[in-house]
C-alpha cells in the first residue's frame, strides 16, 4: 500500500489546475502571514533587486502559494496528463540541435514558475537527470522520489554519488537538470553577486557546463493565468564578460531570466544565507 503522503498527494492532482492555483494563492497568503522570516526574505530580495512595487510583492506572494499547490498536478498525474499542461516551448530549436549534433545538454533551471514542469517536458522528448536534495521533512521524501522520478527522469541526489550519476550521463551524450540558485553546502561553492548582493553559488554547474562539447541552456516553465498550462522557455547562456567568474557568470544569467517574469522568482527562498563552515563574505 503507497505511504499516507502518496495517497493524499494523489487526491490533490485530481483537483483541476485552475482550482488548484487559486488555492494556492490563498495558500501563499498564509505563508507569508505565518512566517516571519518568509516574509522578511521575500521583502529583502525583491528590494535587493529593485523591486519595490506593492502590486509586484502581492504577485509574488501569489505565485509562491501557486507553486505548491500545482505540485500534485505535475507529479502524481498520468504521466500523459501531466505533459499535456505544457502549451507550447519556445526555443526547442536550441535543444533540437544540440541533441542533433549528439552533445550532452545541461540544463538550467532556477526557482522560476513552475520548474518542474520543465524537467517533465524535457522527459518526454529525452532521458534526463536531474540533481535534487533530499528535503528536511524526511515523511516528504517518497513523495518527492515517486513524484519526480519516471521513464526518461531520473534523480541523482546533491551528494559524490549523484555527482557520478551527473557525469555518467553527460558520457551518454544526454541532458542533465540542476537548480542552480540553491545555497550549496560550505565547500561546495563561492561568493559571487546576484542582484547586486553575495550569494554563496554552486561551483559545480559552472564547472559542468565548461565540460568540452557541452551544450549549456536556462529553461524555466512560465505559469499561465488561470490555470491554463504552462509555457517552456529555453534560453542560451550568454558569454562570459572579460574577468568575470563562472559563477557570477551564471548568477548574472539567472538574473535576466528572473527579469522576464520576477512575479514568477521564488523570492521568499533564503538565497543570500552563509551555510556553516562556509567562508566570509
Amino acid at each position: 500500500m503507497p505511504p499516507f503522503p502518496i495517497l493524499l498527494g494523489r487526491l490533490a492532482a485530481l483537483v483541476p489546475l485552475p482550482l488548484a492555483h487559486a488555492l494556492g494563492v490563498l495558500l501563499g497568503w498564509a505563508m507569508y502571514a505565518l512566517s516571519a522570516a518568509y516574509r522578511r526574505h521575500l521583502r529583502e530580495n525583491l528590494a535587493a533587486a529593485g523591486y519595490r512595487d506593492p502590486a509586484l510583492r502581492r504577485a509574488a506572494i501569489a505565485e509562491a502559494g501557486k507553486l505548491v499547490a500545482e505540485l500534485p498536478a505535475i507529479w502524481l498525474r498520468p504521466r500523459a496528463r501531466a505533459a499535456a499542461l505544457v502549451r507550447r516551448i519556445e526555443g526547442v530549436e536550441l535543444v533540437d540541435a544540440a541533441r542533433a549534433a549528439g552533445r550532452p545538454i545541461v540544463f538550467f533551471t532556477p526557482h522560476l514558475g513552475c520548474f518542474e514542469i520543465a524537467a517533465r517536458a524535457a522527459a518526454e522528448r529525452f532521458p534526463i537527470t536531474v540533481l535534487y536534495r533530499a528535503p528536511r521533512l524526511r515523511w516528504l521524501e517518497p513523495l518527492i522520489e515517486r513524484g519526480r522520478a519516471g521513464e526518461n527522469l531520473r534523480l541523482a541526489r546533491a551528494d559524490r554519488s549523484g555527482v557520478r550519476e551527473l557525469l555518467a550521463a553527460l558520457a551518454r551524450g544526454e541532458a542533465i537538470g540542476i537548480l542552480p540558485d540553491q545555497v550549496p553546502s560550505a565547500g561546495e561553492g563561492e561568493w559571487a553577486e546576484f542582484f547586486g548582493r553575495p550569494a554563496y553559488t554552486m561551483t559545480l554547474a559552472p564547472r559542468l557546463a565548461a565540460r568540452p562539447g557541452i551544450v549549456c541552456l536556462l529553461a524555466w516553465g512560465e505559469r499561465l493565468p488561470r490555470g491554463a498550462g504552462y509555457v517552456v522557455h529555453v534560453r542560451p547562456m550568454p558569454p562570459a564578460e572579460s574577468g568575470e567568474s563562472p559563477t557570477r557568470r551564471l548568477n548574472r544569467a539567472l538574473e535576466a531570466l528572473i527579469r522576464e517574469c520576477p512575479a514568477q522568482y521564488l523570492w521568499g527562498y533564503n538565497r543570500y544565507k552563509a551555510p556553516p563552515g562556509a567562508p566570509a563574505r
